[in-house]
């Protein structure tokens, strides 16, 4: 038996409490283990319990992990003919991995952030919903993590703050300044798109020129701005901010965990637990 194999079987624990409670289905029959029948939609409702990057979404896929599933299910029925099921540590293990399957549903449930909980959120960080689409020019100087381009001069810190004023002073006279992103940004990246940097939110560049970004009025270009890379000229096209439906998946999944931590505490509250101190010490 495979080490994938076994590594499903753990996996696939919880769908298998699931079998026990869960209603007849009508659906068609799409896998035969021994005695055992899985309909279409509990196959399915299996494989949405593998990590995501394990759910198969070809007929190849599926039918591999139908192949593991029945190397588990044989193995399995086989111990139970042998009554291996009925071993004290066997049962003993049996319900330890049981209990972690449960713990953790439970859990995950206790991290579902309430509505009032996710909007007072968003109201109090209405600010970091920010997000800006710009363009960029950079010129570096020495010491800037960016490497010289192939045929252009080391600038000192000062001769690069004098290039990008030239820079800034000919795309305030009329020169288009994606144009001459292309012909002049060290950032070669985008520099070929024209200086386009996409959309991007609050934490997703460097502070000086996150603070610039998103504070200079929407259309103008910015003074020289001093990053550890160089000097950038910024021009911001689109300045928006994420709806409460927009934010609202981001916000439960950073809740989440704290919420979830504290409805931990609570349960433990309520919750006698009883240690024995002449096995454990006190």
């Amino acid at each position: 038996m495979t080490k994938l194999t076994l590594g499903l079987g753990s996996v696939l624990l919880g769908a298998a409490l699931g079998w026990a409670q869960a209603p007849a289905s009508a659906d068609t029959v799409v896998l035969t283990i021994g005695n055992e029948k899985l309909t279409q939609a509990q196959f399915e409702q299996i494989v949405a319990t593998l990590p995501e990057q394990a759910q198969a979404k070809t007929p190849e896929g599926r039918k591999m992990i139908a192949e593991r599933l029945a190397e588990l299910k044989t193995l399995a029925q086989e111990a139970r003919a042998r009554k291996l099921d009925q071993k004290p540590d066997v049962q003993a293990q049996l319900s330890i991995e049981a209990d972690q399957v449960l713990a953790g549903v439970e859990f995950q449930s206790l991290g579902s952030a309430d509505d009032a909980a996710v909007k007072a959120y968003y109201d109090a960080h209405k600010g970091e919903m920010e997000q800006v689409h710009a363009r960029h020019i950079l010129i570096r100087f020495k010491g800037s993590q960016v490497p010289v381009r192939t045929g252009q001069k080391d600038l000192t810190d000062a001769e690069a703050l004098a290039k990008t004023k030239d820079l800034r002073a000919k795309i305030v006279a009329g020169a288009k300044f994606a144009d001459v992103a292309v012909a002049e940004s060290d950032d070669v990246g985008s520099g070929q798109n024209g200086g386009d940097l996409d959309t991007f939110g609050h934490g997703a560049m460097v502070k000086p020129f996150e603070d610039a970004a998103f504070t200079i009025p929407v259309g103008q270009i910015s003074q020289p701005v001093k990053s550890d890379f160089g000097y950038h000229l910024i021009l911001v096209e689109t300045r928006t901010a994420k709806t409460f439906e927009q934010a609202k998946p981001d916000i439960e999944k950073s809740l989440g965990p704290d919420a979830a931590q504290k409805g931990l505490e609570e349960l433990k509250k309520k919750t006698p637990v009883v240690y024995n101190e002449s096995y454990f010490g006190k």
